[in-house]
């Protein structure tokens, strides 16, 4: 099998294979990221970051801004509905972090984004994608790349969207196969992002949604044409599915899965790396929502998440997973 796995450059930085974390709000912080890193992705994409939220050096803002000295190449996602409001916060964390990339949100189909002219929001015009990617870049030394969704509610503008995109400067189109209107229903539309994989030449195209496993990274890669693929909800419960790719895109070999106790170890390292990053009480508080993906697919397993929900301290689930092995055996 001809290796499918080496590395690709986005602008003038280097990805060393071609898995990307996605961004996802209230899981990619460092704590996970660093997982993830050494689990094998490639690059790693932070939780979107409001530019209003910069640009009013609002604190929680800043404190998302946290990048571990061993996650590069890492990407920083911004959001906002402002050009110059965009171009502003993206000159601000060009200087005042460590990321090597800075991408803008131009696919979060929620509401609360969308309603401040944000997100999916953009993919109604492409002249606007067009300018607000031409004015950012205008202002940074470091790559620029762009997240998108196939539409609004049709992907009729898909590759108008990402041509735009590719003109006005983008050094790599990442494209979640969902219109706005979809949400996270149904299934991802292969044929819009093949299309996008056919028409962009110039910067590499990164394939989003509904990568579940090591086949469908392959189909993105092969038959898509994605130069990469992005994995988000399958990687929360199991960052392994990093190491599983790139070695099957190395070598066509299937890595097997990790055991339930190898899981649990992950998770626990996890919620280790979110107490020393946020303190305990709020560590706890967000790993409640985080541990049932660990925590699937076992014997007692909804039990346990049930426990874990009410969860006050890191002893505690301890504990808890302590008994799920023990059910486990």
């Amino acid at each position: 099998m001809t290796n499918l796995n080496t590395p690709f450059m986005i602008g003038n930085v280097e990805i060393p294979n071609r898995t990307v974390l996605a961004p996802m709000a209230g899981v990619t912080n460092s704590a996970f990221r660093t997982i993830a890193k050494e689990m094998g992705a490639g690059l790693v994409v932070m939780e979107m970051i409001s530019e209003k939220g910069l640009l009013y050096n609002n604190e929680k803002t800043l404190h998302m801004l946290h990048i571990d000295d061993n996650e590069a190449p890492v990407s920083i996602q911004l959001f906002g509905g402002d050009a110059e409001g965009l171009k502003r916060a993206a000159n601000f964390i060009q200087n005042n972090t460590k990321t090597n990339i800075v991408d803008i949100n131009m696919g979060c189909p929620v509401n609360k984004v969308v309603k401040n002219e944000a997100g999916a929001k953009w993919l109604k015009d492409p002249e606007k994608i067009y300018h607000i990617i031409k004015e950012v870049t205008s202002v940074l030394d470091i790559p620029l790349t762009v997240k998108m969704r196939t539409g609004w509610n049709s992907p009729e503008l898909a590759v108008e969207n990402a041509l735009a995109a590719e003109s006005a400067g983008v050094s790599a189109l990442a494209m979640h196969g969902r219109t706005r209107e979809q949400m996270y229903t149904g299934t991802v539309d292969l044929e819009t992002l093949t299309k996008v994989a056919t028409a962009i030449t110039k910067i590499p195209f990164i394939a989003n949604g509904d990568i579940r496993n090591i086949q469908d990274a392959r189909q993105r890669i092969e038959e898509v044409g994605a130069d990469a693929v992005m994995i988000g909800r399958t990687a929360m419960g199991n960052p392994y599915i990093f190491n599983q790719i790139n070695h099957y895109l190395e070598t066509g070999e299937i890595l097997p899965d990790l055991s339930f106790d190898d899981k649990l170890n992950i998770a626990f390292e996890h919620l280790t790396r979110l107490t020393a990053l946020k303190g305990e009480g709020i560590a706890v508080r967000e790993f409640r929502g985080l541990a049932p993906h660990y925590l699937r697919g076992t014997a007692g397993a909804a039990k346990i998440r049930g426990a874990v929900a009410r969860a006050e301290s890191i002893q505690e689930v301890q504990d808890l997973f302590d008994q799920a092995r023990t059910h486990a055996k």
